[in-house]
């Protein structure tokens, strides 16, 4: 199937597509005429990019992990038990960010929850900044 073919049963853009490709994720066919080929195969390898890049992961870790992935039917898991403490850096890594992002909220909730009994006088203060 040609790239647009692709793009419709995926749902992932071209220029994405060619990302993927730039990136060794995806190696569709060259036909003499130049055109990308894709197989069947590389739909499924898109969908598994897409999950793998929706769990956080990085292309260039996607790039080691997605060649040792099995599909069984309700999601990917590791063929490489190699991989496994790459893959759990990667969580300890997300696990980060999640814990940095909700201190950051709660700071954010703390202002909040100051400045709302004192709204009006706020917002007369920053008209007058203007």
């Amino acid at each position: 199937m040609r790239i647009g073919e692709l793009v419709r049963r995926t749902g992932v853009r071209e220029r994405l597509l060619r990302y993927y490709e730039e990136q060794g994720l995806l190696h569709p066919v060259r036909r003499p005429s130049g055109y990308r080929e894709y197989s069947e195969a590389d739909v499924a390898r898109v969908r598994n990019i897409r999950t793998l890049l929706s769990a956080g992961l990085g292309t260039a870790t996607i790039a080691g992990v997605l060649p040792c992935m099995v599909d069984l039917g309700d999601g990917l898991a590791p063929a490489c038990v190699d991989l496994l403490p790459e893959l759990y850096r990667e969580r300890d890594r997300i696990t980060a960010a999640i814990d940095e992002m909700t201190a950051t909220r709660k700071v954010l909730d703390g202002i909040i929850a100051a400045t709302v009994p004192h709204a009006d006088e706020v917002a007369e203060a920053l008209a007058r900044e203007r």
